[in-house]
């Protein structure tokens, strides 16, 4: 791990290189593209991009459109927007008809920070993975995400992928290649398996390397994806280390964890262990004092990977 860059960021350069690439490419966002990073394709493409005021269904329905007179738009809020205010639209007007909208939320989960519990989305991922035909990506750093919205812009089809507001570690490499659906192993290890999405993974990764000078060999699994999930990577790992552990920035009610429970439960039963917002809410307070707070630090995960190794 090295750089550091916020996925918002990543998000804003990769969409300005997108346009110039593609003239069906158009952009929408709910006034907030300054926060959301849109504003450089607004300001390279004036004439595809709407700002569609502070009214998010109006613009999930306006994507959804464009997309019917086979334009590929990419619409921006915050997650808590987008999949709060405009659910109707995103579940009636894109998924339901398969339209090929690019939802792409900003500020997800507690590290929004001093907005607090209400505008922190901490049930998103669970509500868009629900919904028939939406693809739910997750991405870990700005190199992921500019892959991630590369084959979102390629995919036929409605795509939603979280994103967040502060800068995170950069843990891919130039030559990392992103494929819809398919997770990756960062890490080989034999005792048990970390699983991570989003801004977790390297919490993972730090996790990992704590309980090697303990003796104790732990693989990690990155899953951007969360729907459709990497079932084979994950039943090879409860296969090969015995014992899993999630780790989200999001609820254990039907986030990744719960994506991965579903998983074993029906493929390979395994020791799991969930680690996220135990079914509640945000609240206000710094990022970094907020991932310690919900117990979302490496060395929380330490704690869950001792806890599940002793039920293998």
């Amino acid at each position: 791990m090295s750089s550091m860059i916020a996925t918002r960021d990543a998000y804003g350069e990769i969409l300005a290189e997108l346009g110039a690439e593609n003239e069906n490419i158009v952009v929408l966002d709910a006034d907030l593209s300054g926060s959301t990073k849109t504003a450089g394709f607004a300001k390279s493409f004036p004439k595809r991009f709407f700002n569609m005021g502070i009214a998010e269904a109006n613009m999930i329905g306006t994507a959804a459109g464009l997309a019917a007179a086979g334009k590929i738009p990419f619409a921006s809020t915050f997650a808590i927007f987008a999949v709060g205010r405009a659910w109707e639209q995103v579940r009636q007007s894109v998924a339901y008809p398969r339209a090929n909208v690019k939802i792409v939320a900003t500020h997800s989960g507690v590290t929004v920070g001093e907005d607090g519990g209400s505008h922190q989305s901490v049930e998103d991922i669970a509500i868009m993975r629900a919904v028939p035909n939406m693809t739910v990506i997750v991405p870990a750093d700005g190199i992921e995400t500019k892959l991630a919205i590369r084959a979102a812009a390629a995919y036929n089809g409605p795509v939603y992928v979280r994103l967040g507001r502060n800068k995170v570690p950069t843990i891919f490499d130039e030559n990392y290649r992103f494929v819809i659906g398919k997770g990756v192993q960062l890490r080989a290890g034999t005792d048990l398996t970390f699983i991570g999405t989003g801004l977790m993974t390297a919490q993972a990764l730090a996790a990992a390397e704590k309980l090697s000078e303990a003796g104790i060999s732990a693989r990690v699994i990155h899953l951007s994806t969360i729907k459709p999930i990497d079932e084979e990577i994950i039943v090879a790992a409860a296969r090969e280390t015995g014992a899993i552990v999630t780790a989200e920035e999001h609820s254990v009610v039907g986030g990744l964890g719960g994506a991965v429970a579903e998983v074993l439960c029906d493929r390979f039963p395994a020791p799991l262990k969930r680690v996220g917002l135990n079914d509640r809410f945000g609240t206000s307070g710094k990022a970094d004092e907020l991932l310690k707070y919900f117990g979302l630090m490496p060395d929380d995960l330490v704690e869950a990977a001792k806890e599940v190794l002793q039920r293998k």
